[in-house]
């Protein structure tokens, strides 16, 4: 598969992760009588990486994420060549869903994008007053564990075939714990691409949904490279 074909498939893939996960967010959350909630949002950013996982993962691998490419160039599963390339093709693909979701949303009467547009936040900008620390923390962690989970059920020693489905649930439950704190990013393409429209206090807290899920994909990439040289040394 050439290159070209990879990043337009992570393009199509980041921007549809952006439109179903923070689309459910802004559109449907609390839409009258029938919002989906907390758990309908997290499901729905498990939905979107499971579905790309099986539509583009023959084509791309299906990383949709900075933080994946990162942990999989970290664990030794990803070429450094096309690390840079993939991580504009994801923030790219992240902003044409968020200026999708954009679009959709401003039509409805008294839309405000400064009402945070499912924006990343820490502090009085996290949904339940989290400190920076705790969202530092917690970004770390879900990233870290989330890079495991995908390490693991991709690795070839694994049941194959349901690597698509353990990934998704895996981030459903990813979203379950860490909404409350953070909103959940895991994900600096999600996160750039809805702080670029919200425009205010998201862009001067993005730092964060940077560098907290590059530092969890790294060691979890360490951490998983660990375990595949402690058994062949076994």
């Amino acid at each position: 598969m050439t290159l070209t074909k990879k990043l337009c498939a992570e393009f199509i893939g980041t921007s549809w992760l952006v439109l179903g996960g923070c689309g459910s967010a802004v559109l449907a959350a609390a839409f009258p009588d029938v919002g989906i909630g907390l758990l309908g949002i997290s499901l729905a950013f498990g939905l979107t990486v499971l579905t790309m996982a099986f539509a583009i993962g023959h084509i791309s691998g299906c990383h949709l994420n900075p933080a994946v490419s990162i942990g999989l160039w970290s664990g030794g599963r990803f070429s450094t060549a096309e690390l840079g390339p993939y991580i504009i093709a994801q923030v790219a693909g992240g902003l044409a869903g968020a200026a999708i979701l954009y679009v959709i949303a401003s039509g409805q009467a008294g839309f405000d994008v400064a009402a945070g547009f499912a924006s990343n936040g820490y502090g009085e900008h996290s949904p339940g007053g989290y400190s920076l620390i705790a969202a530092l923390i917690t970004e770390i962690v879900m990233t870290f564990m989330f890079l495991i989970i995908i390490l693991g059920a991709t690795d070839k020693r694994a049941p194959q075939g349901f690597a698509p489905i353990a990934i998704g649930l895996g981030l459903t439950l990813i979203h379950l714990i860490s909404i409350p704190i953070t909103n959940t990013s895991v994900n600096p393409a999600r996160s750039t691409g809805v702080a670029i429209f919200q425009g205010d206090w998201a862009l001067s807290q993005l730092w964060l949904f940077w560098l907290a899920p590059i530092v969890g994909a790294i060691l979890a990439g360490v951490v998983y490279r660990w375990f595949e040289t402690a058994e062949k040394n076994a």
